[in-house]
């Protein structure tokens, strides 16, 4: 069995390696992402594994694959819409992704960032560079003393749950399932309830057609004027621009953004002394009262390997059993 890795980071080559040892399968890896230029590079492989923002909707890729005899593409991160899932299975190719690599890593970004957020330290760094160190004006609320709204109490959002509940926040929940070893530890509510009751409203719901601009106008004139959005999903669950209208009108308290719409074009990316390409990028980062990380949600030691080891894991369980539990599209059997 031999498995060929797309874009692979210098920070996941060992646990790459430890895994390839383990198993006992030929594992190589490259810089560059999957196109239609460099899916030849798989012609002499079993399987594959991607990272990457660019999409995959080529049918020439997947026709290529299919001659190629690869059965999946599997890629290291929960997201999988940068693939044409539906134009796979038309190729007889399985779809995985990686639901749940390390729910703390998302989770203990999410309260990082509201703690942040709630003790007013961008404010405070910006006056102390000013040589200010009043304090006049920055009193912070306490934890235990707000309610925090969590839109998809999955994996991730079920441990940002339990974390906050740990430090003594009430917490309440909206999702289109409700579970029961949640119930307590948390509250369900309508979307709209939540919106209303939330001191915090953290996201952690995956980009699907009705995610898409989630965190919309009404949705934001719904919320309190001292109430902070957390996004740590996908960039379009929030519409970006009217949430930059929210808050130059101060109709919500200040936003934690750890992605945002077109992120593949300064995500990850060295764009010193060079112009941003995004213009909602320029005004949220001249806003004292938004945070922005480079979508480092994901980016911690126990995620990174789990990352690797579930992907890989899902290739070779295809490739032996023709099934794996992380599979998100159909495959008819004729098309198999």
């Amino acid at each position: 069995m031999k498995i060929l890795m797309f874009t692979v980071r210098d920070d996941e080559e060992s646990a790459i390696r430890e895994w390839a040892k383990q198993n006992g399968v030929k594992v190589d890896m490259n810089q560059i992402e999957l196109t239609a230029d460099t899916v030849k590079l798989l012609k002499s492989y079993d399987g594959l594994v991607i990272q990457q923002r660019t999409r995959i909707a080529d049918p020439s890729i997947f026709a290529a694959l299919r001659e190629y005899g690869i059965r999946q593409i599997s890629t290291r991160t929960a997201g999988y819409d940068m693939i044409d899932k539906e134009m796979a299975a038309a190729y007889g190719l399985a779809v995985t992704n990686v639901p749940a690599y390390s729910p703390n890593s998302v989770a203990e970004l999410a309260v990082t960032q509201t703690m942040r957020l709630i003790r007013n330290l961008p404010q405070f760094e910006a006056r102390e560079e000013q040589q200010d160190f009043r304090w006049s004006g920055l009193m912070a609320r306490e934890i235990r003393s707000l309610t925090v709204g969590v839109i998809g109490a999955g994996r991730i959002g079920g441990t940002v749950a339990r974390l906050f509940k740990g430090l003594g926040a009430n917490v309440i929940a909206n999702d289109i399932v409700e579970r029961d070893e949640l119930k307590d530890i948390l509250t369900y509510v309508s979307k709209e309830e939540l919106l209303k009751q939330s001191d915090i409203v953290t996201l952690h719901v995956p980009l699907l057609d009705s995610t898409v601009s989630l965190i919309d106008e009404p949705a934001l004139a719904l919320m309190k004027p001292d109430a902070f959005l957390i996004n740590a999903s996908r960039g379009p669950v929030v519409d970006v621009h009217t949430l930059i209208r929210a808050l130059q009108d101060k109709k919500i308290a200040g936003a934690a953004l750890d992605t945002l719409p077109g992120e593949e074009k300064f995500f990850n990316v060295d764009l010193r002394g060079k112009e941003l390409p995004s213009e909602a990028l320029k005004m949220l980062r001249a806003m004292p009262n938004v945070l922005i990380t480079p979508h480092i949600g994901f980016y911690t030691n126990l995620a990174v390997k789990n990352m690797v080891e579930i992907s890989l894991n899902d290739v070779m369980s295809i490739l032996k059993t023709g099934q794996s539990e992380h599979q998100v599209n159909q495959i008819m059997a004729e098309e198999r």
